[in-house]
């Protein structure tokens, strides 16, 4: 998707008119007016609906899988690099809330060609994170007694469900809410029969008692 004032302009108009009156009964004109500019201008950066629908998800796509790509490449202990992940993941679905929760909701008004473009690219961060989580089971670190499917399934389900009971009151809640989830699920995964506090546990708190 090519980016412009334009297309932010019309994004942010379709977002609000479709979280309140919804995907199906908000038509290409009323987003226009809302944004202030043509049917041409926005033809200009979204083909139709429905790739406009697909573009407020897009940004997010693309912007957890190059945060995700750019963390892996640092390395480090999987402790470290898991919970970088995790706190990204769900300090970018925090900022993109409005987003996420239009697109989660009329998903299924996607062509059969969009919809399958959003699987494939969700499949592709979800095997890199299991990837992670698989590496921390080889190393010992992490429970081998839940199936990884499960053990994934419950990280982003938290994830999904942001929207049903965030509200942000100050900035820095998004990176305490990010950083306690975080550590709800990294404690989680240790096996039962280890105790291997990791040290990214108390770096992460620190960083945002900093803040």
């Amino acid at each position: 998707m090519k980016h412009s004032q334009v297309a932010e302009d019309v994004i942010r108009a379709a977002v609000q008119l479709f979280a309140s009156r919804g995907y199906a009964n908000t038509s290409v004109q009323e987003i226009v007016d809302a944004a202030g500019v043509t049917k041409g201008a926005m033809y200009h950066y979204f083909e139709s609906k429905d790739d406009l629908l697909f573009g407020i998800y897009d940004t997010v796509l693309s912007l957890q899988k190059t945060h995700l790509d750019a963390i892996i490449s640092a390395g480090g202990e999987v402790d470290e690099v898991l919970r970088a992940v995790c706190v990204d993941v769900l300090e970018t679905s925090i900022e993109y809330l409005a987003e996420g929760t239009v697109f989660f909701r009329s998903m299924d008004m996607l062509s059969e060609p969009r919809r399958k473009e959003v699987v494939r690219r969700r499949r592709a961060y979800n095997d890199e994170f299991a990837a992670l989580v698989k590496q921390g089971q080889n190393e010992g670190k992490y429970r081998e007694d839940i199936p990884l499917a499960v053990l994934i399934a419950h990280f982003f389900s938290d994830v999904h469900y942001l929207s049903y009971w965030y509200s942000e009151g100050k900035p820095e809640d998004r990176t305490l809410a990010a950083v306690q989830i975080t550590d709800l699920f990294m404690s989680s995964l240790r096996r039962p029969d280890v105790h291997n506090g990791s040290p990214g546990d108390d770096a992460s708190l620190a960083r945002h008692d900093a803040r």
